[in-house]
């Protein structure tokens, strides 16, 4: 090997550098098993330990000193499975954006537009703007999109003109559009710095408007859920005095008792004749409290809802029930109850107040309104906001505003002093606080939110105000959530089975080629140094799925060196002497190691591009590793292996047991082809029959729904809770998940349904339905995150059916791309088609059988085999792993074709096959090893990941075998093959090449 020198300092400094990196990750592991301990389970306290210490010296690398908080940053980032979280995708809603272009127009035609996109979007792969643009050429008539009420608007004037035609506005609402998610992007990255998670990961998906946020360690998570979500429409209103609208509530509930006993329309215009009567009066007459009344309590649609009233002149209305707030909105929007209203009160906007947590009370407010439904003041006028604490000692957020917001606030303050009103505060539709103004105009542009916030509430309300308002509503369409004791549950189980799959490996190795064994040893060692060094160098996140990539390259890795050493005992065997056939084995192999990884590679390539999340951890670590595999195996043990040998050692890459294992052997494969073609077709047809009967079990990826992970303080039945929860939830599935007292709960209850309400509303209902299995285990026990719990909500996965049906088709495009990529890599090696054909008539040989596999077992498997996006990163890791084989194979075909001009071609084939064996089962046999390690010991989440790929393993072996090159020596057609291929000067030259 030449360039020695280089190669060593190379070594040195990777290594080096690897060493250093990881020494940030064990000096932060260090610390925070220290804040652990002091902390004794109250993460409150261990927070504050931490903070504490954010900024002291607390670690010395040579002459530089680091903090904590940069040893932190410098460590390597654990995944939400690792370590516990949240991650999400927000859909930034392109549609409030249009609309918000369009200063909210009432046109007909495009609202109608906007309509029919939103239906298209279902099935349609364009985004939004382009289905908006399909919608509106199809309904316009004369109508423009420049026309003044639509986007020909004052707000866009200077840049969109009457006279310009839709092509011309065309490009720029997409670049508006594109500008206001780059927007709602860099606001959801300001919000996230400031509430300070470690290693956050935000970043776009494309141009649909989706935007991924993970938050591993995140303990809070509702908290950090209504932080990605609140738009941060701030807004300032006038308000009337609630006592204003009792007449107004009472006539309508006559109107709503009318409708609902189908009164005729006579008496219903009598019944909302207005009366003068007291305030009391008016109270007793909607409760139904007055004798007289007609007002009964089993038809008192409003009146029943109503658990008191506001103070004389202020401003709340009435008081309700939070559960009720829905069912009172959709009264108060009926369009028969908004004709009620008094022509002064016709533009009335109506807004509930902050629920109390602890009554669960909310107030009804009125809100002067006016046609346009803009607000005399918006959250755009803010510069600062900031948590501080009120005169009774509450936390409060105090904001500024710049000059014009200023003035603005003078006069609207001015005016409420002179009535003696108040001024609404609105965030997101949610009314925080309506003070009076009992000391005249403010100036200076000074104002405060109160709202009995606690200081978590307060401090996120003056962040989000800092880092300014979402451009239109983000709603999350996927989400995650893994409390951090399964968290450790998963690291401790991944180290497990880390450690017993490498010492196998390294036990295999030692006993196959004895002191080669050992030195292929030292350099996989070296090459995992290597692979954690790059993970935190990068910043990469290391995720379950990311551990199980580490331990498969681990796997995988022993077949470069397997190759080397196979062919040196080949070279030895020739009777070469020792320096000699190390160096033709290392050169010989070279081929066919490189062929076999840029392969796995391309595969793993096509899953870091499709894949998010723990998948792109996955293909994140393959693809690392697949880089450090090839230079320790070709130049590490090269390096080692030299030095031995120079030294005077003799190595002959066997022991005792295995010298003569697979030696001189010679099986007709091709002769069995036949048989092998009767038995591949049989277990097709059997997995393609059961694919059209059975099916597969979808998971919520693609199909979409809620995914909850329960843990039971005993043993519990998944039918008989199945039972139960389907009388609530009318679809629910329950399976037990690893041990008898755990279930995963799927249900597609409420699916069309979006934000942190009715995720919070499902919880409880899943509480409650549960409860009678919980124990003693409260609500709060239930759904709590720290590292200690053992009963209760473990995690919960939810996806809508929209990211779902694209989740399926991004899924099948990441297979048909990677069969597509290899077929034209190994056209483009080989220089024949039939070469391609037959490793991709292998690969698609293999799929369908772990198809069918899943699909024949699914039922009675004792772990979930559902078919989520890590079932398609183990059906693209096999297909890379297949691909292996079947290429170490086919370089054998092309070598040998090429040294034995004489033979025939179904000899060179069988020899071939048979040379490769020893090759071939090795590797199969210590990937598998492994590959039974993770299954056994690694977890349940990953468990039908692993199990895919074990009957991937046992069947690519066999298609490489007896599927991938019979299938290309039956497709050479014309006349003698081998004289056929010998015709070809690309083969021959790409095998001298070789």
């Amino acid at each position: 090997m030449q360039n020695k020198g280089l190669v060593k300092l190379f070594a040195i400094l990777f290594g080096l550098v690897s060493i250093y990196q990881l020494s940030f990750t064990f000096k932060a592991n260090s610390i925070e098993d220290e804040a652990r301990a002091y902390a004794s389970g109250d993460a409150a306290k261990e927070r504050q330990f931490l903070d504490s210490i954010s900024n002291e010296k607390v670690f010395s690398l040579g002459v530089a000193d680091y903090t904590y908080n940069q040893v932190k940053d410098n460590s390597m980032n654990l995944g939400l499975d690792l370590k516990g979280g949240v991650n999400v995708i927000l859909q930034v809603s392109v549609k409030d954006i249009l609309k918000g272009l369009a200063n909210y127009s009432k046109d007909a035609t495009f609202n109608q537009a906007l309509d029919n996109a939103s239906e298209a979007q279902v099935t349609s792969q364009n985004t939004f703007v382009e289905d908006f643009f399909i919608a509106f050429d199809e309904i316009k008539g004369d109508k423009k999109l420049a026309s003044p009420d639509i986007f020909g608007n004052r707000t866009l004037s200077e840049e969109i003109t009457f006279d310009m035609s839709d092509s011309e506005v065309q490009p720029i609402i997409e670049r508006k559009v594109d500008e206001s998610i780059v927007s709602a992007f860099e606001v959801l990255r300001k919000r996230i710095d400031e509430f300070g998670v470690t290693s956050p990961n935000i970043q776009r998906l494309g141009n649909s408007g989706r935007i991924l946020v993970e938050l591993p360690g995140v303990k809070d998570v509702e908290r950090a859920t209504k932080l990605l979500q609140s738009t941060a429409q701030l807004e300032f209103w006038d308000a009337y005095r609630g006592d204003q609208f009792l007449n107004f509530l009472s006539e309508a509930n006559e109107l709503l008792k009318d409708m609902e006993t189908e009164k005729d329309a006579e008496k219903q215009a009598d019944s909302t004749v207005a009366t003068d009567t007291t305030q009391d009066d008016k109270i007793a007459d909607l409760l139904g409290d007055d004798p007289d009344s007609t007002a009964v309590n089993d038809n008192n649609p409003i009146g029943k809802l109503i658990k008191g009233f506001g103070y004389q002149g202020g401003p709340v209305v009435a008081q309700f029930a939070t559960k009720d707030k829905g069912t009172m909105e959709e009264y108060l929007n009926m369009p028969q109850v908004r004709a009620l209203l008094p022509a002064d009160f016709r533009y009335v906007k109506f807004a509930f107040g902050k629920p109390d947590t602890d009554s669960e009370i909310v107030e009804l407010y009125a809100l002067a309104g006016n046609r346009d439904n803009m607000p005399p003041l918006s959250g755009a006028v803010i510069t600062d906001a900031r948590q501080e604490y009120g005169p009774t000692g509450k936390p409060v957020v105090s904001m500024q505003m710049n000059s014009k917001g200023a003035k603005i606030w003078e006069e609207m303050t001015g005016v409420a002093y002179q009535q003696q009103s108040q001024i609404a505060i609105v965030l997101d539709n949610v009314v925080y606080s309506a003070p009076g103004v009992t000391t005249g105009a403010i100036s200076g542009g000074n104002s405060q939110i109160s709202g009995d916030f606690t200081l978590n509430e307060a401090t996120d309300l003056a962040n989000v105000l800092r880092a300014g308002k979402l451009p239109a509503s983000a709603d999350i369409i996927q989400s995650e959530v893994v409390g951090p004791s399964l968290g450790q549950e998963a690291i401790d189980s991944g180290q497990l089975s880390f450690a017993i799959a490498l010492a196998l490996v390294l036990l295999w190795m030692i006993v196959y080629y004895g002191k080669g064994g050992l030195f292929a040893d030292i350099a996989m060692l070296f090459n995992i140094l290597l692979i954690f060094g790059v993970l935190s160098g990068l910043g990469a996140v290391l995720t379950l799925p990311g551990i199980a990539g580490i331990v498969l390259t681990i796997g995988m890795s022993v077949d470069a060196n397997v190759l080397i050493f196979e062919r040196i005992r080949e070279e030895l065997e020739k009777g070469k002497g020792q320096k000699e056939s190390i160096q033709d084995g290392f050169s010989n192999a070279l081929s066919s190691i490189l062929d076999a990884n840029i392969t796995t590679g391309l595969t793993a390539l096509i899953l870091f591009v499709f894949g998010t999340g723990p998948i792109k951890g996955f293909a994140t670590t393959l693809l690392i590793g697949i880089g450090t595999s090839l230079f320790t195996a070709i130049f590490i043990t090269r390096l080692i292996v030299d030095w031995y040998v120079n030294r005077g050692g003799t190595l002959t890459f066997s022991t005792g047991v295995t010298k003569n294992l697979f030696r001189n052997i010679n099986i007709n494969f091709l002769k069995k082809r036949k048989v092998a073609y009767i038995l591949s077709g049989a277990l097709l047809v059997i997995s393609l029959g059961s694919l059209f009967t059975n099916g597969l079990d979808q998971g919520v990826d693609f199909v979409g729904g809620r995914t909850y992970q329960v843990r039971f303080p005993q043993a519990v039945s998944s039918s008989e809770i199945s039972k139960t929860l389907n009388d609530f939830f009318g679809s629910a599935d329950a399976k037990t998940f690893g041990n008898a007292n755990q279930l995963k709960i799927t249900t597609k209850y409420k699916v069309d349904e979006t934000g942190a309400e009715v995720d919070e509303e499902i919880r409880k209902s899943l509480y409650t339905e549960l409860q009678p299995y919980l124990g003693d285990a409260s609500y709060d026990d239930f759904i709590s995150d720290n590292e200690h719990k053992t009963v209760g909500l473990m995690k919960y996965y939810k996806v809508s059916p929209t990211i779902a049906d694209d989740l399926k088709k991004e899924s099948f495009w990441a297979v048909l791309g990677s069969l597509l990529v290899v077929f034209l890599y190994i056209l483009l090696r080989f220089k024949r088609w039939q070469f391609s054909l037959g490793a991709v008539a292998a690969v698609f040989h293999d799929v369908i059988i772990v198809l069918g596999v899943f699909s024949l077992t699914y039922k009675f498997m004792p772990f979930s085999m559902e078919i989520d996006q890590a079932f398609i990163a183990a059906i693209l890791t096999v297909i890379g792993y297949s691909l292996n084989d079947t290429v170490v194979v086919f370089d054998r075909i092309r070598e040998f074709f090429n040294e034995h001009t004489a033979w025939p071609f179904n000899k060179v084939i069988n020899s071939s096959l048979s040379s490769t064996l020893s090759r071939t089962l090795n590797t199969s046999l210590t990937t598998l090893v492994v590959l039974l390690a993770i299954f056994f010991f690694g977890g349940d989440s990953i468990r039908g990941f692993m199990f895919a790929l074990i009957v991937g393993v046992v069947v690519g072996t066999y298609s490489s075998l007896f599927i991938a090159t019979p299938i290309m020596y039956d497709s050479v057609k014309k006349g003698d093959a081998k004289e056929s291929l010998r015709k070809k000067e690309e083969v021959v030259e790409e095998t001298a090449e070789a």
